[in-house]
């Protein structure tokens, strides 16, 4: 497993780390026991950085974060995001009352006196026209609520607004190979502002793993089948806003690329890890063969600059006109 630096904190985060959304819920079923197997193969297999959010099965997966660190002597990081609690998105209730309470419901989830890093979780634009929000965090930070701070954002041009703020650390971004809009329009800018990137839905919701099919039925209370056209929030969060068929036929053109003894989702993993300005990608796991699975990405060789071309000339020819100008 390769380390990298994130941004700032002094954090030196697994390049495959663990994004707990589908623990939490809104995936399809998942049993708490296969969550924690995965949790625990993924600290035994060289992931010390896991995302979560006090939203995903509201708590739910905060508390198996808890659960992990009782359980094992292993140190890690936990990231976890603030926001989505809000009835409405409004940037007014970005305020002191609610972080507080948001961030202090998230203590006691995780049993933790101290977050190690507190996102906001893809707030709304206005959030960043003004430091109102930013000097809230800094008094947070310095209250010892919050070790430090960065943001999750749905488009690039919120990366760029956020990142004006010294007190950001990290941007947490959709980046994947049907996502490519942040190397070309934030990365070297993050680069400048020595801000971490993670690289969240990596694999696009699952079209990048080569398993989903046209035919593949989702349940009623996964977001790829409730949220497939932006009914419950951001469209860009599901699939990473490819149209299901369209994405479908770009997985075709990728599996010849894919080396032998490996799979389409370490492939997509691994072209992630090829952009040093990425601190980590954070796919999700729901047991331990899939967490196994995922990790082995690391150990793939680096992809050449002919594979990455034609990686490149598969997004511009089927995907980059539904995405590009949107996210």
């Amino acid at each position: 497993m390769e380390y990298r630096e994130l941004g700032r904190t002094g954090y030196k985060v697994s390049t495959i780390s663990f994004g707990a959304w589908a623990i939490g819920g809104t995936w399809g079923h998942v049993e708490d026991s296969d969550s924690l197997a995965a949790l625990h193969k993924a600290l035994e297999l060289g992931v010390n950085f896991f995302d979560t959010a006090d939203v995903y099965g509201d708590g739910r997966s905060e508390r198996l974060m808890a659960r992990l660190r009782r359980e094992s002597s292993q140190p890690f990081y936990v990231a976890t995001k603030a926001g989505r609690r809000l009835p409405k998105q409004v940037a007014e209730g970005y305020n002191k009352e609610n972080l507080h309470d948001w961030v202090g419901r998230s203590l006691k989830n995780l049993e933790a006196d101290t977050l190690d890093l507190l996102q906001l979780h893809c707030p709304p634009r206005d959030v960043y026209l003004s430091d109102r929000v930013f000097s809230i965090l800094d008094g947070m930070k310095q209250q010892g609520m919050i070790r430090h701070y960065g943001i999750s954002v749905e488009t690039v041009e919120e990366a760029l607004l956020g990142t004006q703020y010294p007190g950001v650390q990290s941007v947490q971004i959709i980046f994947n190979m049907f996502r490519l809009k942040p190397a070309e329009a934030f990365f070297p800018v993050a680069k400048e502002r020595k801000v971490g990137i993670l690289a969240r839905v990596p694999l696009a919701s699952g079209l990048l793993t080569g398993k989903l099919r046209l035919e593949t039925q989702f349940s009623d209370d996964d977001h790829r089948k409730f949220n497939r056209h932006g009914e419950s929030f951001d469209k860009g969060e599901t699939f990473s806003g490819v149209d299901y068929a369209t994405g479908l036929e770009a997985v075709e053109k990728l599996r010849p690329l894919v080396p032998e003894g490996f799979t389409l989702a370490q492939l997509a993993l691994r072209w992630i890890s090829m952009f040093p300005e990425v601190s980590c990608a954070i796919p999700g796991a729901k047991n331990p063969k899939q967490a196994e699975e995922n990790i082995k990405a690391a150990t793939m060789p680096g992809l050449s600059g002919e594979t990455m071309g034609k990686i490149q000339a598969i997004y511009d020819q089927h995907i980059r006109a539904q995405v590009h100008p949107l996210w």
